[in-house]
């Protein structure tokens, strides 16, 4: 998957398109997911051109690869989630049904979130 710069993700970052924003750093930028799968679902995308994980550790200055994993620890920090728990999760390709191509960082919690995968 390539980057695309006109993903809705970018055009957030870009101020083009508005979103119900959590937090926001030199890093990262955290907002409420549109289609929540859980009473608290927000996103964390880093600031940069990144598709992946994989890219992201690969062409992300290390710097930026500090600062926006201790974004997601201070979202979830935020949204008080540390006490009961919370899920991160991050789709990479089509296997995982990644949506968007911008590396982006679910963070579910505010219930019991149950088993990560079914078993085949």
């Amino acid at each position: 998957m390539d980057y695309n710069p006109d993903n809705i993700f970018a055009k957030i970052l870009r101020k083009e398109i508005p979103c119900d924003q959590v937090f926001e750093n030199d890093f990262a930028l955290a907002f409420k997911d549109i289609n929540p799968q859980a009473p608290i679902h927000v996103l964390v995308i880093p600031k940069g051109d990144y598709v992946s994980m994989a890219d992201f550790t690969a062409a992300a200055p290390d710097e930026l690869i500090a600062g926006f994993f201790a974004a997601v620890g201070k979202v979830a920090k935020l949204l008080d989630l540390e006490k009961n728990g919370y899920r991160i999760l991050a789709n990479s390709g089509d296997d995982a049904h990644q949506e968007v191509p911008h590396l982006h960082i679910h963070i579910f919690g505010g219930r019991p979130l149950g088993p990560m995968l079914t078993r085949l």
